[in-house]
């Protein structure tokens, strides 16, 4: 069981820097859905979909791939982290001279109207460069993972969040409270700055980026002018059916966001429905802590003898934790609304829908360990684009008459889809012996809890919290004996 306490250790610490700093990030959405109508909010909701779309492919999959070969060819580290760094600065790179190029039209095609076009441009060319630094950005932060450097990755992205958030908090508060005060100072502001300028998001985040890269300038040093063609070719191969499954998780999760307005869904619904996303974030907090945790800790376990028995014994306590955590969420829905504006609450049927959606999407992020592990990455990318189609073909189908509550059902859907899939697949290809009688008992009761707390007794906080304690309580006593196996060490 000491793989299982390492992996923990350094999950604990990811986790940690995961949740902390995105909750820094999470108190600016209250924030911003005061500062910002629904209408002006959209545009930072489907500004970010596209952006998410952009960074995965400058990544290319690369990430993944620099794990694999990290750990297949051990005699060759210094070639992997070349091939990686490279193939993603040549990619990023030529995106950013073509979005300086065609920033223009870009902006055409985001704005609503002629009067829009300017600002869209500004928007363009702040995250062209916002994308290429993050781009350059992602093997070296993979980099420190490989390392083992989780300390200095938290810093890193403490001063990130923390960048991010002061730039904000100083254009969209304090600027305003000095014009409003008046004097030479206040008059200085007022001649250049732009009240409710969504622009100034934008601008924060470039900044936290600018920094973020600095920070990394040790690890990019590390670099080395060599190219090892025969190896990147192999790599090549690997990586790009991840991509394509990237790609399609990006459509997946963002897509509704990028052609809701396309199919007839107003500004202000799509602000709403970008505002109610954010509490769904909870528990993508968490899939992400464990993804930055699991990832370089299963390509290293990978030739251990009882790799598989490890590899399904933390997908059962990632399963507790994620019914725990859907639970929990929906049972204080109530507290959680305010963190964005009242304006917004008219989406909160959304939410258990979408949070059920994540709780599938971890599932699979654990399941498809398997098909990287044994090279056949071509599954994920089938996999994936079931998920893409699903998603896209439904999407079409139901929003006109449903609206954002259609797009909802269908993220849920597709996730769904695609971890059973995957499942299967992995059990035909890659057999590990998950226990699906105790994963599924704990899905079908943290739905039915839900589905209590927040239909039948209309998300009452007291009686969702007593079923989530019930609910704990329960989980403990089925698994406390194999957690004591697991967190305790025995003595000799």
């Amino acid at each position: 069981m000491s793989a299982i306490k390492r992996f923990l250790g350094q999950a604990a610490i990811y986790g940690v820097t995961t949740v902390v700093s995105r909750m820094f990030n999470f108190i600016l959405t209250p924030f911003f859905t005061v500062v910002f109508q629904p209408g002006i909010y959209s545009i930072f909701t489907k500004m970010y979909a596209s952006a998410s779309l952009i960074n995965a492919i400058l990544a290319f999959g690369m990430e993944s791939t620099f794990f694999r070969y990290l750990n297949k060819h051990e005699d060759k580290k210094q070639e992997v982290y070349n091939n990686s760094f490279f193939c993603v600065a040549f990619l990023s790179l030529l995106f950013l001279l073509s979005g300086l190029v065609f920033a223009k039209p870009i902006a055409v095609h985001f704005s609503s109207g002629p009067e829009e076009v300017a600002d869209y441009i500004k928007y363009v060319h702040y995250f062209v460069w916002l994308l290429f630094i993050d781009a350059i950005c992602v093997i070296p932060f993979a980099k420190l993972r490989a390392d083992e450097k989780p300390l200095r990755f938290s810093l890193i992205k403490f001063l990130n969040i923390g960048t991010f958030i002061g730039f904000n908090l100083t254009f969209l508060l304090a600027v305003p409270a000095i014009i409003r005060m008046g004097g030479s100072v206040g008059e200085w502001l007022a001649s250049w700055y732009r009240e409710g300028w969504i622009g100034y998001v934008f601008i924060s985040n470039l900044i936290a980026s600018v920094l973020t890269f600095i920070m990394l300038i040790p690890e990019m040093l590390k670099l080395q002018l060599k190219f090892d063609q025969t190896l990147f070719g192999k790599m090549i191969s690997y990586s790009w059916p991840v991509l394509v499954a990237n790609l399609s998780f990006v459509i997946n999760e963002n897509l509704d966001k990028m052609i809701l307005e396309p199919l007839g869904v107003s500004a202000y619904n799509l602000g709403v429905y970008g505002a109610v996303c954010k509490i769904a974030v909870f528990l993508s907090l968490f899939i992400t802590a464990f993804r930055l945790g699991a990832e370089p800790f299963f390509f290293s376990h990978a030739k251990n003898i009882n790799a598989r028995q490890t590899y399904a014994t933390i997908l059962n306590y990632f399963v507790v934790a994620l019914a725990l955590i859907f639970v929990g969420l929906v049972a204080n829905i109530e507290i959680l609304k305010h963190f964005i504006g009242p304006e917004y609450w008219v989406g909160l049927d959304a939410v258990p829908i979408l949070l059920f959606g994540y709780v599938c999407l971890g599932i699979y992020s654990n399941l498809s360990i398997w098909y990287r592990l044994s090279d056949q990455t071509k599954y994920g990318l089938y996999i994936s684009l079931v998920g893409a189609i699903i998603t896209i073909v439904l999407n079409i189908a139901l929003v006109p008459s449903f609206g954002f509550m259609g797009s909802a059902w269908v993220s849920l859907l597709a996730y769904f889809v695609m971890m059973v899939i995957s499942y299967i697949l992995g059990q035909r290809n890659y057999p590990i012996p998950y226990d699906l009688k105790r994963i599924v008992s704990y899905l079908l009761v943290s739905l039915m809890l839900v589905s209590l707390s927040f239909w039948v007794f209309n998300r009452n906080l007291i009686i969702g919290n007593i079923l989530l304690v019930a609910f704990a309580v329960g989980v403990f006593y089925f698994e406390k004996d194999q957690l004591k196996s697991i967190l305790v060490k025995k003595q000799k």
